[in-house]
Formats: structure tokens, sequence, C-alpha cells
């Protein structure tokens, strides 16, 4: 009676994989899909790992710019501080400046008379620039030269030549000229002026003796003229462009009243001889 509900064995274990919910896959496409889960599990550590890198760095720049802000802003106290120190020296140097002015002036070597005297020979003269406190008088136009040269410009004469006949006149003939040649900063670089000239102090001596020789063959006397060369130690600009450098290759013409102290010049200050 038992043997007519049994089932066969292939038949009940079917039904009971089949009751379970579970369905079957081939090997293959088991493995192929456990490798995906694999390699996506991997690239999700990594971009977590990524996002931690990448918070870290932010922190940093958040650091940095936390300590540049702080820096700016030191900086900017530390220029608040040094523009108030700039304006409390430009008030001690225009103090200074007065001061050095009011010695000066009540040192001048010039008499009342010979003052009145230059400044009235300047108004006559225009190309004269006088300065009352130290009882110099320059002429306006410096001689100018091109690089490496002591060859006076064209136009250089008329200027030297109006001068000499100023001071041959009867207002001006106790006066004297005190020459002073110059260079821009630049070395000597071609030849010949190279052999000619070892170094700016060579150069600027032979300019500013050329406009001594100048000077002599227009009529004034050899004991009236001095001559010196400062070479490219006293710019009148800073020697960045061309332009600068040619306001620097320059001889400079000083009219001397006979009190004003010329070192090297014995008459004006007898003291030393």
């Amino acid at each position: 009676m038992r043997a007519a509900f049994s089932l066969p064995c292939g038949l009940a274990a079917g039904m009971v994989f089949l009751a379970s919910g579970c369905s079957w896959l081939p090997t293959p496409e088991m493995t192929a899909l456990r490798e995906q889960n694999r390699v996506l599990d991997e690239q999700h550590r990594a971009a977590l790992t990524q996002v931690e890198n990448l918070r870290s760095h932010a922190r940093g720049v958040e650091d940095q710019l936390q300590s540049a802000e702080e820096e700016l802003a030191a900086m900017g106290d530390q220029s608040a501080l040094d523009r108030r120190q700039l304006a409390n020296y430009r008030l001690e140097r225009q103090g200074l400046h007065e001061q050095f002015r009011g010695v000066v002036q009540s040192r001048s070597p010039l008499r009342p008379e010979t003052t009145q005297r230059l400044a009235a020979i300047s108004r006559e003269f225009p190309a004269l620039r006088f300065d009352p406190q130290t009882g110099a008088t320059k002429l306006d136009t410096d001689i100018l030269f091109d690089a490496g040269t002591a060859e006076l410009k064209p136009g250089a004469e008329k200027a030297l030549g109006d001068l000499v006949r100023f001071l041959n006149g009867p207002d001006a003939k106790d006066l004297r000229v005190l020459v002073v040649g110059h260079t821009d900063d630049r070395q000597i670089a071609r030849r010949p002026a190279r052999d000619k000239y070892p170094n700016n102090f060579y150069l600027s001596a032979d300019r500013a003796l050329a406009v001594c020789d100048q000077l002599r063959r227009l009529g004034l006397a050899d004991a009236r003229i001095g001559m010196m060369g400062f070479g490219a130690q006293q710019p009148v600009a800073p020697n960045l462009s061309a332009t600068e450098r040619q306001k620097n290759r320059r001889v400079e013409v000083l009219v001397m009243a006979p009190e004003v102290p010329v070192v090297g010049w014995t008459e004006t200050v007898p003291s030393l001889y």
C-alpha cells in the first residue's frame, strides 16, 4: 500500500529545488558576475580613498589660505607702519633741508654786492642759472657728447661763443669758469676709443678738455679756466635707457665768483697753501 505513494528520486529532488526559490545559472556566467562584483567593489574602495584624499587636500588648502590671509594682514599692518615711517622721514628730511638751507645761506661765500651783481648778470644773460646759496652760476645747457667720444657736437660753439663774449665784457671780467666732464656708466667697448681711454675718468677729462680748448680758441684767458673729470660718478639720470645715458654724457660749465673757494684753485683758498 505504501509503494503506491512513492516518487522517483530525481523527480523528488527537482521539486525540492523549485520549492526553495533558487534558479540555476551556468558556471561561466556565475564566475563573470563574481568578477564584475569584485571589480566594482575595488572601484568603490578606490573612490572612497580618493574622496578622503580630496578632503585632506581641501583641509590643507584651507589651512594655507588662512595662513596667507594672516600673512597678508600682517603685511598690511607692516605697510601701514612703513608709510607712517616714510611720512616721518620726509618731514624730517624737509626739516633738515630747511636747516641746511639756513646754514648755507648764513655761510654764503659771496659778498652781498656780488650776489646782487650775479643775479643781475643772470637776468642779462638768461643762459646762466645763478644759485645765490653757493655763489655758483651754471650754463643752463650742458654740452652733450656721443657715446665714447670727446668731439663737440654742432651747436656747442655758438653757446660757448656767447658765453665767452659775455665773460669778456666789462661786468664779468673777474669771473672764472670751471669745466666739469662726465660720462654714462657704460664701459668703453669699441676701438679706437677703448685704446685711447682706459676708463671713463679719462673720457670725462678729455670731454672737459675739449670744451676748455674751445673756450680758449674763442678768447677766454687760460687763467680763468679750471677743469675736472668725474667719470660716471655724478649722473643726472639713472642710466637705464639710451635717453638717460645721453643726459649723463655731458660737460657742465660753471661760472664762479672770485670769492667762491675751489680746492685746487690756489688763489681762492690761500689758507691751504
